[in-house]
């Protein structure tokens, strides 16, 4: 083995070491949790109300306002609109 094989083989060894780090520290992070219930929340009527309403915002958000300014950001409505980066 030449020298620029082993250093290559050290690189990826490197590599390797950096992402097996960066995966065990995205890992334990933190762990996702529900929130707790509480039933005197959870029973608000306007709590109801947003249960309902919600897979319609999030339709709302994807289908309407998304695409809204994916189109404003480009030109000419870029300019008309005033969007900057």
């Amino acid at each position: 083995m030449d020298q620029s094989e082993a250093t290559t083989e050290r690189v990826r060894g490197v590599r390797r070491v950096l992402l097996a780090t960066l995966v065990a520290l995205l890992a334990s992070s933190g762990v996702a949790r529900a929130d707790e219930y509480d039933p005197q929340r959870a029973g608000h009527p306007l709590r109801i109300v947003a249960y309902v309403l919600h897979p319609f915002g999030v339709a709302v958000d994807y289908l309407i306002l998304r695409p809204a300014h994916w189109a404003g950001s480009h030109e000419p409505l870029r300019t008309i609109f005033g969007h900057t980066d």
